[in-house]
């Protein structure tokens, strides 16, 4: 055998038989947290339960169905854990909606949430389909790039724009809103990848020299401070933090490693960190922007804000801290705690419930998902044969990663609350929509990273027993 027929030895197998063990194990977790929410908050398990199971079982194995037909390499693991999440989440939510319908509020967002995750596999099997080769997206960077900022922008155009919870990211139209900072941050890696590929090179090079820190020439700043004035811009006008660090820091991220510069992340983690502190004295000193001065207020001194004869402002930060807290180790158990105190606790503190019914662990757990999906991300990013595919996958996997920083970050005090969702867990259409997108794109980075290199040599056109595995390109 020669060289290359060895070489074609050692490639990834296509382990779709393990992803399907793996969702399998997936669906037990979210159809029987469904049936213990039933169990623990009225006694029996719920009448749809048949229905509700065969739906996620049948989007479930639909997506893995596409996926052993169009990404036969693709990870394995990526898609169960997913599931897993996505299962849990409605479970949760499903839990809420029984509590809140015990108290004559609105409810309802479960059933809703599992028609957005059917968009959101639909989406993903569409992408799987049309898009067989992710090194076609490198033609459209600057197209791409542009439409992203056309979507921040929406937000702010009078009559179509509408300000939640204080914080101007969502667009309206009639009885359906929208939030399109969530398409734009797809988008965004698209074009930030596309562009880096093009200029590492010159972004690569050193300038002067810090504490053994090479930093970045004066005269390529320019794309690290045009997108340092976007995410302030996004913090002043919009008013959330969370998507202005998530924008900022996803471009330091892909900056840091196309380039192989740690001199960018000290000139970008002190750019935003000083705009930040200078907008939140200018905020606290002139009452200009005071929800984001409100928000750091409630961070620093939550218990001045709560409880009566103070503005009650913490009233939700502090009802989690304190279910969280009674949760404990293990949780009080499907039914037994009461998680619909929180406000919003199907959405921006969902974490919150799940520390309260399920306890430490079940959070522990969680990130530990969390985790996972993170490192099969930027295992695909190691493997990737082009440049473009590396970042675009090391991109995902960072907004993934920051979104889950943020959002439990700022459910534990550990950073100022933001208004971003956690990934698959809660109720938010456009949020998960997106996110099945990103599963998509990095399970077709994965496919084309992990399937064996076609043989040059014509006598080993027919693969040996050993390389029988090997499938045509």
């Amino acid at each position: 055998m020669s060289q290359t027929s060895s070489l074609l030895g050692f490639v990834h197998r296509q382990r779709r038989g393990a992803e399907l063990f793996l969702l399998i194990l997936a669906l037990a977790v979210g159809v029987g947290a469904y049936a213990a929410v039933g169990l623990g908050v009225e006694g029996e398990i719920p009448a749809d339960i048949i229905g509700y199971g065969g739906w996620l079982a049948a989007l479930i194995i639909a997506a893995h169905l596409v996926v052993r037909v169009t990404a036969p390499y693709a990870d394995p693991v990526l898609l169960p854990v997913v599931a897993a999440l996505n299962g849990l989440g409605l479970a949760v939510i499903h839990r809420l909606d029984l509590a809140y319908e015990a108290a004559d509020r609105a409810a309802g967002f479960a059933q809703k949430q599992l028609t957005w995750m059917t968009l959101g596999v639909a989406l993903f099997v569409a992408t799987l389909v049309f898009l067989r080769d992710h090194r076609a997206l490198q033609r459209f960077t600057y197209t791409l790039g542009l439409t992203a900022i056309v979507l921040l922008l929406l937000p702010m155009v009078p009559g179509l724009g509408t300000t939640i919870n204080g914080a101007r990211i969502w667009i309206r139209l009639g009885a359906f809103s929208f939030q399109p900072g969530e398409v734009a941050k797809v988008l965004l890696v698209i074009a930030f990848s596309g562009y880096l590929v093009l200029h590492r090179d010159a972004l690569a090079l050193a300038g002067r020299r810090l504490l053994f820190v090479d930093l970045p020439r004066g005269r390529d700043l320019g794309p690290i401070l045009a997108m340092w004035l976007i995410s302030l811009g996004i913090l002043v006008f919009q008013r959330d933090l969370g998507s202005s660090l998530l924008f900022f820091g996803l471009f330091l991220v892909l900056l840091y490693v196309s380039t192989e510069r740690p001199g960018w992340l000290v000139v970008g983690g002190t750019m935003f960190i000083g705009g930040a502190t200078l907008l939140y004295y200018i905020a606290s000193t002139t009452g200009v922007m005071s929800h984001v001065a409100t928000r750091v207020d409630i961070w620093l001194s939550p218990f001045d804000h709560y409880g009566e004869g103070t503005d009650d402002l913490a009233f939700q930060p502090v009802e989690a801290m304190f279910g969280m807290g009674w949760g404990g180790l293990i949780g009080r158990g499907f039914g037994d705690g009461s998680p619909d105190r929180i406000p919003y606790a199907e959405s921006d503190f969902i974490v919150a419930a799940i520390g309260e019914e399920l306890g430490l662990t079940g959070v522990i757990a969680v990130i530990l998902l969390y985790g996972i999906m993170v490192e099969r991300a930027l295992r695909a990013a190691l493997v990737c044969r082009d440049g473009f595919g590396k970042l675009i996958a090391t991109g995902l996997a960072g907004v993934l990663a920051l979104q889950v920083f943020v959002v439990i970050g700022g459910v534990t005090r550990l950073i100022p609350l933001t208004g971003l969702t956690t990934p698959f867990l809660s109720y938010g259409g456009s949020s998960l929509v997106a996110n099945w997108v990103i599963i998509a794109l990095l399970l077709r980075i994965s496919d084309q990273a992990r399937r064996p290199v076609p043989s040059l040599d014509a006598e080993d056109d027919q693969p040996d027993s050993e390389t029988t595995q090997v499938v045509k390109l």
